[in-house]
Formats: C-alpha cells, sequence, structure tokens
C-alpha cells in the first residue's frame, strides 16, 4: 500500500502521470543550472524502483556518493509528502527498493556507450531483468552528441530501455520559434518527452514541451523537495 500511496504522491505523478513515464524511447528534463533537473530525475527512478522495476543511473558529474544521497533524499521528500508513515515500515521499503537502483560514474572524457552496452549484455548473459528506465545526467548537449545519441538509440531498440537526459540550458538564450530551447530543438525528432523547470517566484515551474497531446500542462513545485504544490 505505503509503493502505492508513493508513486501517487510523486511530482512526476502530477506532471505527467508515472504511466507514461517509459512510453517511448527518449526524455529530457530542462533547466537552467540548479533548478532541479537531476532530483526531478531521481524522482522519475523513484517511481519506477516503487513499482518493482530496476533503473541505472549514469551520471557524468556527480560522484556515486553523492548519486546515493541524492535518492535517500528523494525518497526521504515522498514519504514526508504523503503525511504520517511508520519510520520502521518505510526504512523496509527503501532497504527493499534501494539494491535495484545501479549507478555508473564517468566524465565527460570517459563516457562509452559501449560500455554500456557490455553492462546490459551482463544482465541477459546473467538472465536478470533488465533496467526499465536509463538516466543519463550530466552529457553536454551545447556539442554535437548526434554520434553519442545514434549509439544510445541503437542500445534503446536492443534493450528496450527508455532513458531519460538532464539537459542543461541557459538564461542568455533564446527559444525557437516552437517555444523548444535549442538544445531540444536541435534533436527533438529523437524525444518523445520533454519537461522544462523554471523558477517562478519562491516555486518552480514543471511545463510539459513534448509528451502527445499533454503539451504546455503546468505543474508547481517546491523547489527544496520536487513535490507538487497547489496554487493559492
Amino acid at each position: 500500500m505505503l509503493r502505492k500511496d508513493l508513486i501517487l504522491r510523486s511530482p512526476v505523478n502530477q506532471t505527467m502521470g508515472v504511466e507514461n513515464v517509459t512510453d517511448g524511447r527518449f526524455g529530457a528534463i530542462l533547466s537552467r543550472a540548479g533548478v532541479g533537473k537531476t532530483s526531478f530525475l531521481v524522482q522519475i527512478a523513484l517511481t519506477r524502483l516503487l513499482d518493482n522495476e530496476k533503473i541505472l543511473h549514469i551520471s557524468l558529474d556527480d560522484t556515486m556518493e553523492k548519486i546515493n544521497v541524492r535518492y535517500h533524499e528523494g525518497y526521504t521528500n515522498l514519504v514526508d509528502s504523503i503525511g504520517y508513515v511508520d519510520a520502521q515500515k518505510a526504512q523496509r521499503l527503501w532497504e527493499d527498493i534501494n539494491p535495484d537502483k545501479v549507478g555508473i560514474c564517468y566524465t565527460q572524457a570517459t563516457f562509452d556507450t559501449q560500455k554500456i552496452r557490455e553492462y546490459l549484455q551482463s544482465f541477459k548473459k546473467a538472465d536478470l531483468p533488465l533496467p526499465s528506465i536509463m538516466i543519463i545526467d550530466g552529457l553536454d548537449f551545447d556539442e554535437d552528441v548526434s554520434k553519442i545519441m545514434d549509439e544510445l538509440q541503437e542500445i534503446q531498440g536492443e534493450f528496450n530501455i527508455f532513458t531519460w537526459f538532464a539537459m542543461k540550458v541557459h538564461r542568455e538564450e533564446e527559444l525557437c520559434e516552437n517555444g523548444f530551447p535549442i538544445q531540444l530543438e536541435t534533436h527533438k525528432d529523437r524525444f518523445q518527452k520533454a519537461v522544462f523547470l523554471s523558477p517562478v517566484e519562491d516555486k518552480i515551474e514543471a511545463v510539459i514541451l513534448k509528451d502527445g497531446e499533454r503539451t504546455n500542462q503546468k505543474t508547481l513545485l517546491n523547489p527544496s523537495t520536487m513535490m507538487a504544490v497547489q496554487e493559492s
């Protein structure tokens, strides 16, 4: 019951619906630096973990220690958002889902799609369930990443794994005619989903840029917890 309650309270469910998280191939969470891309990606991953699925989190920015802290904080915020929860019950659930999260750290220089493919192949060889989503946080979309995206698209087809990216945009850049930041516009045909996070007064506004017919839907989030808040 707690699993279901946490999934329903997730800001991901409030923003786009958890049933849409893995519908397609690629998704992006876009914002300026420091607004909350990684925190939102962690919440996406937590919805899958709570649904008994495995996830692969690849970071080009953070250490594994920091990634683990982000997940524990994200889980704690999610638990706190539903009110009173027995602490022991919440801890047991955390210990149950945490092993299904696998993290890999790279740098811009060492990031290697072939290593990712080999890692996923190891799941198949061991007859283990594959991760349902892969998160890639830190890929520099200001550079030409077309070759990397081609290779990741091949991996998606081979392993049927939905990939969510953090995509950094910049304050000084104007949006394209369709309202997309240039980083998304360059690769828009690859992405089925995109959510833009923007500071609005003392909150964060999550706007759906791409998700079928669910475009321009807006949800306000608490910048400290990333939990959805009601408009006053």
